[in-house]
């Protein structure tokens, strides 16, 4: 048996992409959102676009999804 280890999609992605990723890596959506502790409702409706990850949860896992930048590892330009 095949012990599978969640993994974030890599970064950038479509919500197309993303579903695609998922689906090429026989990955539940449902388990991925739950081992990351998100709403699978939410995870869903990202994929959909349904939601666009602006704050909150959405925002988090629009990150973990690879739809968003990550803002903690964006490089900040320094005003000269």
């Amino acid at each position: 048996m095949k012990i599978f280890t969640y993994t974030y999609p890599p970064w950038p992605q479509t919500p197309e992409s993303a579903a695609r990723w998922f689906w090429k890596n026989h990955v539940c959506k449902a388990r991925w959102a739950r081992h990351f502790g998100f709403d699978r409702y939410t995870v869903v409706d990202l994929l959909r676009g349904k939601l666009k990850g602006h704050r909150g949860d959405a925002h988090r896992a629009a990150v973990a999804l690879g739809l968003k930048p990550n803002p903690d590892n964006a490089t900040q330009r320094r005003a000269s």
